[in-house]
């Protein structure tokens, strides 16, 4: 039977960057976070997050994420119910995605929120991404064009990098992309014996 490598780390840690070492492996990737967003277009996922959260977070027929995002990340309940609509869809989505590859030896399942959202257990193995807190910062300031304090707010809603290191079975710092990249291979040396 195909393993579930579960692939998890903060927001801005890179964890995008060892799922592409995975890719370039050979190894099937399935990115929980795009795939949810693609799960957000559909129609029942959308009636269902216009009754939640009202028109309020669309513009015209269109979800504003932005706006979305930024009632979530400040109101833990709200985020609770959004991930409610989602995290069964993203399940349902992986679980049609995997039978794809029965073949494989393993898989790898990337999500920031691994452990909140319980995906955790369908994994054999979990490897955790770190990087400094300030770091991981500038790193989201830049790719999502946001705010500090909105980062904040966002790493505030996730697990500490502690708390994934104590449930994980391998640890990742993503610092240097020469270390990283030696970590990683060393892990997927691991995973192929």
């Amino acid at each position: 039977m195909t393993k579930i490598i579960g692939l998890t780390g903060g927001i801005g840690s890179g964890k995008t960057t060892i799922a592409t070492f995975f890719k370039t492996a050979g190894v099937p990737v399935y990115i929980a976070d795009d795939a949810a967003r693609e799960i957000m277009k559909s129609k029942e996922v959308l009636a269902e997050i216009k009754t939640v959260f009202g028109s309020a977070v669309f513009d015209d027929a269109h979800l504003d994420r932005k706006k979305l995002a930024s009632i979530v990340f400040s109101n833990p309940e709200k985020l609770k119910i959004l991930n409610g609509i989602i995290h069964p869809a993203v399940k349902n989505h992986f679980d049609q995605w995997i039978l794809n590859y029965k073949n494989a030896p393993f898989v790898v399942y990337e999500a920031a929120i691994l452990f909140e959202s319980g995906s955790y257990t369908n994994c054999d193995t979990i490897i955790n991404v770190t990087a400094p807190m300030e770091l991981r910062i500038e790193r989201v300031i830049k790719r999502d064009k946001i705010t500090r304090d909105a980062v904040l707010q966002r790493i505030n809603m996730q697990w500490t990098d502690a708390q994934r290191i104590a449930k994980s079975d391998f640890t990742i710092e993503n610092v240097s992309l020469k270390t990283t990249k030696l970590e990683f291979e060393k892990i997927l040396n691991f995973l192929n014996n």
